[in-house]
């Protein structure tokens, strides 16, 4: 059993011990680690926990609310990263693990990687659908302005609507193009610009720059704000090489602000020349309705209505005549036609007079009864006859018959039993005689067997 006078540190303590050792090593305290991020879980507080890990070894990090609410871009299950923080021990459990203050994606910038994950969500729920684009209007009345007040790009603005097409208005909403701000300022503009309804189309957009310069126009507030507006948006964000967020969502991307304000508006000098092109089709095309106009009176002028003016009534006259004589034959073969049918009519319907009929039906009756009275007779003549064969036939079966000549039957005392033997009786027995007129009451006296 161990004996020692020297103080034992408890758990407690020993964590302590170790704990002080990683905060005495700057190298652990300011230190960069690349791995693949696995276990990941976004904590419903905003922290995020998970592992960092490569192919032999791994470590538990986390990222607390306050330092992942800057990220650019969502961590994910299985992405490569290159993690900023220190290594510390976490008391409970006794374990080192890396708490990180910066993550950067290895390998893919973080800024591209937002770009791209933000880009992914919009277009899954559609804000890029070009049915969701909206006409620009040909002939704008008032042209809306979004951008620096300061920046060249609204001077391109500016200076293209004004040579092009002098007569429309331009209402510019300064914003702030480049920094944190710079997002909720372009998108408060443009719901500034719809709730004052007095522009037709909005020119939306910045000069040139860096990723980081142009990323107010690829925030989620902006793109959101652009796929709302009523108004008709033209995006005009930097030069023609770059694309955001903003130019997916806006009814019509132009790769430079000079190009957006030459969308917007038509030029003045192209309407006036397709307005006297337009002039100049009408007054040939009314030069050629005249023309023919003219032809069409000398043609008629010199027409037989005209030169010979009852000539044509004349022919009407005729025409009117050759109707009435048609008319005419038409209407005497309409009344013998009629009169024939009026005849036919008239037959029918004495054969289906009610009186007539009502004779017919009497004669056939009378001949019926005439025909069922022969014929009752008949079958009674017929039926009597054979009644009395049956009599004849029954009579010679009937034992009364064979009584008349001399022929009796002997019953028993009771008269329900006919006695055919002499077994059937016994000496002293009373028996009972039919003849043909009654019955004879005797006693059997003797019995003699043949």
């Amino acid at each position: 059993m161990l004996q020692t006078r020297e103080h034992v540190p408890s758990v407690s303590e020993l964590t302590a011990r170790i704990k002080g050792m990683f905060e005495a090593d700057e190298g652990l305290q300011n230190c960069l680690v690349r791995g693949e991020i696995s276990n990941f879980t976004h904590h419903s507080k905003g922290h995020m926990y998970f592992t960092l890990k490569d192919s032999q070894s791994r470590i538990k990090s986390v990222m607390f609310a306050g330092n992942n609410r800057s990220l650019k871009f969502i961590p994910k299950e299985g992405m490569k990263v290159i993690a900023h923080g220190y290594v510390s021990v976490f008391d409970r459990d006794g374990a080192y693990q890396l708490y990180v203050d910066d993550l950067q994606p290895d390998g893919l910038g973080s800024l591209f990687l937002a770009f791209q994950q933000l880009k992914e969500q919009l277009e899954r729920e559609g804000l890029f659908d070009p049915l969701r684009k909206k006409p620009i209007p040909k002939y704008p009345r008032v042209v809306g302005v979004i951008t620096s007040p300061t920046g060249a790009a609204v001077r391109d603005i500016i200076t293209t609507i004004r040579r092009r097409y002098p007569v429309a208005h331009i209402l510019l909403h300064p914003v702030i193009v480049q920094g944190p701000s710079a997002a909720a300022s372009v998108a408060e503009a443009i719901v500034s610009m719809n709730e004052l309804a007095e522009a037709d189309v909005l020119i939306v957009g910045r000069g040139g720059g860096s990723l980081e310069e142009l990323w107010a126009f690829n925030e989620e507030p902006v793109v959101r704000a652009i796929d709302a507006s009523l108004i008709p948006i033209i995006s005009a964000v930097g030069h023609e090489t770059d694309t955001t967020l903003a130019d997916f969502a806006a009814d019509m991307r132009a790769a430079t602000p000079t190009a957006a304000a030459e969308i917007a508006v038509p030029n003045l000098y192209d309407l006036k020349q397709h307005v006297e092109q337009l002039t100049a089709r009408m007054h040939r095309a009314l030069d050629g309705r005249m023309r023919e106009a003219k032809q069409r009176l000398r043609r008629i002028e010199s027409s037989t209505v005209f030169t010979r003016p009852t000539h044509q009534l004349q022919q009407w006259q005729q025409v009117v005549d050759n109707a009435e004589d048609r008319l005419q034959l038409a209407l005497t073969k309409l009344a013998n036609s009629g009169a024939r049918q009026l005849s036919h009519l008239e037959g029918r319907l004495l054969q289906t007079s009610p009186i007539e009929r009502a004779k017919r039906m009497e004669q056939t009756l009378l001949y019926t009864v005439e025909l069922l009275q022969r014929a009752t007779a008949d079958r009674v003549g017929k039926e009597q006859v054979k009644f009395e064969r049956l009599l004849d036939k029954l009579d010679v079966l009937s034992p009364l018959s064979v009584m008349k000549r001399g022929y009796s039957l002997t019953y028993t005392g009771d008269k329900k039993r006919l006695i055919n033997s002499i077994d059937n009786v016994q000496l002293g027995d009373k028996v009972q005689v039919r003849v043909q007129d009654g019955w004879i009451d005797c006693t059997v006296w003797g019995l003699e067997e043949e």
